[in-house]
């Protein structure tokens, strides 16, 4: 039998969390201001560019700041705001079936000197990496967008989506059998063709 001991975490996330839920504008202004770079970025991995991501951060705060008083220090904020994005991306991937747009549509940034070739070569890459995802029933596109691009243990990935962790493996190696039928995004992704 396999014992778990809570680890402590931070007062600060668990008084930042009260102070949420009692309706403390103040509160609420500094945990969105400190996460959602994070929540965008993990959206944005998720789901590749998509005109709802706005709409989609401002879902996840909506979320959290309906159910943060359920928080209970057992994992940081950080994470506990991370599973309920997965949560929403979830829901979004489930109900529309979104198709993946198109790269050149996002306008490109104002930058001194033109892009470099190996640039241009990773964008053409990652825009075959969200067209790809678009063929994956989403379990398994959330699965792999967060473990392989957003960089989060399969452990922590297994409970933002409430599976065990054998199927949140399963989930990710079938999603990168998936992706070696491009050669350009096996390679930029480490697989073996």
């Amino acid at each position: 039998m396999v014992r778990v001991v809570p680890v402590a975490r931070p007062l600060e996330d668990l008084e930042l969390a009260t102070r949420c839920a009692r309706g403390e504008r103040v509160a609420q202004r500094h945990l969105f201001d400190r996460e959602v770079d994070r929540v965008h970025a993990t959206l944005y991995r998720i789901l590749g560019p998509t005109r709802d991501l706005e709409d989609l951060v401002q879902d996840v705060f909506l979320e959290v700041f309906r159910s943060i008083a359920s928080y209970r220090g057992e994992a940081r904020l950080s994470t506990w705001i991370a599973r309920v994005t997965a949560h929403v991306a979830y829901g979004y991937l489930s109900s529309k079936r979104p198709q993946a747009a198109w790269l050149e549509a996002v306008p490109e940034p104002e930058a001194p000197g033109a892009p470099s070739d190996h640039q241009a070569a990773l964008r053409r890459a990652m825009r075959r990496v969200h067209e790809l995802l678009a063929d994956l029933e989403p379990k398994v596109r959330l699965a792999f967008s967060l473990h392989v691009l957003d960089g989060q243990p399969l452990g922590d990935v297994a409970v933002a989506m409430r599976s065990s962790l054998v199927a949140t493996k399963s989930r990710v190696w079938r999603a990168r059998r998936h992706m070696r039928r491009d050669p350009a995004v096996s390679a930029i992704l480490g697989d073996e063709s």
